[in-house]
């Protein structure tokens, strides 16, 4: 039986631009080895696949090497396809089971979605030299305003915009820190002509460990930058602008031990992955 893809642009209201997940709704559960030769070959930066458990989907997310424990924009993704493709009734609250725990989905009938996650503060501490090394090979990193931890990621606050942007990665060293990725975050505007209205906030993440040297937009990386500048700021809610090549916008309210990630999506691609891949899918 052949089995329904899409592919879906999170974190934008526009094709071609956020970051694009996979998305593939099953019936039942499949192997876990199925899972990663599917992501795999899609080779985006996650793969989401679902299928009905209880009164809720089981969603779990893999890079093209690695699962993960939580990501926002395939979340956000799998919500859309929901929605949109018919497997829920429009606008109805939606519950992921996932390796972080229960997650949730809501559209209050605008073009966003919005998530309930698990924050992710970040607790200021020396970042490992190698770190510093592996985000300027020729030296030429500023001095951070601050770094910090939180299990998962390294965050790095740099001075301006115009340093965040600057920054050219090793990837191979940045792959042997022992951290899931690294955040370079900044306020907006310092240092580059560019002009970002409504936006506390820019940044990059850089996943090589993962299998994905520079994610476009990343959804759980906000679950610690929305906290962080939110308490800079001195407010509750925040919108931040990942500035990739592709570029996105995440909006986050700070709700102490939880988060909300507001964006929205668009699917560009819809298919099939062919029942020929069936022999190599054994149920778990």
């Amino acid at each position: 039986m052949d089995r329904p893809i899409s592919i879906v642009d999170a974190f934008s209201e526009v094709p071609f631009e956020g970051n694009p997940a996979a998305v593939c709704v099953l019936a039942a559960p499949v192997s876990e080895a199925w899972m990663r030769s599917v992501a795999a070959e899609v080779n985006l930066s996650e793969t989401a696949f679902l299928h009905p458990v209880n009164s809720g989907w089981r969603l779990r997310w893999f890079t093209p090497t690695v699962e993960v424990d939580l990501c926002g924009h395939a979340t956000l993704a799998s919500a859309h396809v929901l929605w949109t493709e018919g497997h829920a009734p429009p606008g109805t609250p939606l519950r992921f089971e996932t390796l972080s725990g229960t997650l949730e989905a809501i559209r209050d009938g605008s073009d966003r979605i919005a998530l309930d996650f698990p924050a992710k503060p970040v607790s200021e501490d020396c970042a490992p030299r190698a770190l510093l090394e592996a985000l300027a090979p020729d030296g030429r990193i500023p001095v951070p305003r601050a770094t910090g931890f939180n299990r998962m990621d390294w965050l790095v606050e740099l001075p301006t915009e115009a340093d965040v942007r600057a920054v050219q990665p090793d990837f191979r060293a940045l792959a042997a820190v022992d951290a899931r990725g690294v955040m370079v975050t900044s306020q907006p505007g310092a240092g580059t002509l560019e002009s970002h209205p409504g936006i506390d906030f820019v940044s990059r993440f850089f996943a090589p460990a993962c299998g994905v040297d520079e994610d476009p937009v990343t959804g759980s990386a906000h679950c610690a930058l929305g906290p962080w500048w939110a308490r800079k700021l001195g407010r509750d809610t925040v919108t931040g602008r990942q500035i990739s090549l592709r570029g996105g916008t995440v909006r986050v309210t700070d709700r102490g031990d939880r988060v909300t990630l507001e964006g929205a999506a668009v699917t560009v691609l819809r298919g099939r992955i062919d029942s020929t891949t069936d022999r190599d899918e054994r149920t778990e």
